[in-house]
């Protein structure tokens, strides 16, 4: 039987076929949509949330507190009645250390900062020195002889997060290469209430490493209007930001095994580790139970998949999709086994949209999936279903989606989406 991605082989009346197949899921999606909404399991995967992040908190890559929600979700799949394992992997191991910066020029001001993973640290001393605050990496080039020995702080527009977070990732290298000591990046978020963001850069190969941290919006622009001014601006900033060697992790895996095809996988998941200033509710704690939920309602209904049903937690999304990439690595030689991958970490809202990758006839059969979703308010399907844990798999050929353009209302159990491989359908609750 053909994948989802090479569906377009079939002729338009075997897609046709497949199509009328799925809508007679109707009842089966409805009895899913049932349960999850105004059943047993209603706002279930709400309570398992709080839960987790109650009970573990933040789980940075490399740290204690990540090995314990390796084991706390693996303990809980176990309880679950889940087939359960785990897949060791290698990840960074970033610790940020105590972190502090102010304006002593042209008046004293404090400002919040975190700083960013993988940065240098400072100096014990720190570092004072003057800003040039710039808009642009164009306007850094064309004023380059200016950031020598200065902090340049980089007050870019905030256009969308895939496009203005390259300043994030690679603006350290960039101000380095004009010979800046340090980089403040205005976070990447259309709205602040004086709250910096966090995230991962990457350092250039052969360019100096200089420290990089975020700071709020109301103080990248306070700093760009003094500057307008032409005023002197001083900062001193203090970083104890370290990396450590690469530590021991896990990938945690669940399944249900497929009874007529059990070599065959849907995979489904989230990221279980987080950033360090946070809860990792929304990133991607939300993610992970969404995942688990899915299996927990086809167990509850006693249904039982033609394929094998498989929830991954990826390890060390934050730092580029680590965990996931080396899963990749590890089973890739059975990649024509693997039917569609999908991945929750948009955030958990009210499911608007089913977005989805694969060839134009997957897309026809999957626009009938979307209809059985008009109860829960899922009504369109959106190209782009890429993610960066399912990306590997994409990248060779698998279909993706992401869960929904906007999951969860209330991190509760209010969607569901629906995945085809070919004339077979598995049904998940997000």
């Amino acid at each position: 039987m053909a994948a989802a991605g090479t569906v377009s082989n079939h002729t338009a009346r075997e897609v046709s076929k497949i199509a009328a197949e799925v809508a007679g899921y109707a009842d089966v999606a409805k009895r899913i949509i049932d349960l999850a909404v105004f059943g047993a399991a209603q706002n279930r995967s709400h309570r398992r949330l709080a839960d987790f992040t109650d009970t573990i908190g933040n789980r940075v890559s490399g740290s204690h507190d990540l090995e314990m929600a390796i084991k706390y979700m693996y303990n809980a799949f176990a309880q679950d009645g889940l087939d359960v394992h785990v897949e060791p992997v290698k990840i960074p191991h970033w610790v940020r250390g105590e972190e502090s910066a102010e304006m002593i020029a042209p008046r004293a001001k404090r400002l919040a900062i975190l700083g960013l993973g993988s940065s240098v640290g400072t100096p014990p001393e720190g570092i004072e020195a003057e800003v040039l605050v710039v808009q642009s990496f164009e306007e850094l080039k064309h004023r380059a002889s200016e950031a020598i020995a200065r902090i340049v702080v980089f007050n870019q527009p905030f256009v969308s997060y895939g496009e203005t977070v390259a300043y994030r990732a690679y603006g350290a290298s960039e101000a380095a290469k004009v010979g800046a000591v340090a980089t403040l990046i205005r976070s990447i978020t259309p709205f602040s209430i004086n709250s910096p963001h966090t995230g991962w850069q990457d350092y250039q190969e052969g360019v100096k490493r200089i420290p990089s941290a975020c700071i709020t919006v109301e103080d990248a622009e306070l700093m760009w209007r003094m500057a307008q001014r032409g005023q002197r601006i001083v900062v001193r900033l203090s970083m104890g930001a370290k990396t450590l060697p690469d530590a021991d992790s896990f990938n945690t895996v669940a399944e249900i095994t497929g009874w007529q095809h059990p070599e065959q996988v849907v995979l489904l998941s989230g990221h279980l580790d987080s950033w360090d200033v946070g809860q990792g509710a929304m990133d991607d704690g939300g993610g992970a139970m969404i995942s688990w939920e899915a299996l927990s309602l086809i167990k509850d209904l006693g249904l039982r998949p033609r394929r094998t049903m498989r929830t991954v937690l990826w390890t060390a999304e934050e730092q580029g999709g680590v965990g996931a990439q080396q899963y990749y690595d590890l089973h890739k030689v059975n990649r024509s086994n693997f039917d569609l991958v999908m991945e929750s970490d948009l955030g958990t809202f009210t499911p608007v949209a089913l977005q989805f990758t694969g060839s134009v006839a997957a897309q026809k059969i999957m626009a009938e999936v979307v209809k059985l979703l008009a109860p829960i308010n899922t009504t369109t399907l959106e190209t782009h279903g890429e993610g960066t844990d399912i990306s590997p798999w994409m990248k060779a050929g698998v279909p993706g989606h992401l869960f929904c353009i906007a999951q969860y209302h209330k991190f509760a159990s209010e969607g569901f989406t629906i995945c085809t491989h070919t004339r077979h359908l598995a049904l998940y609750l997000l």
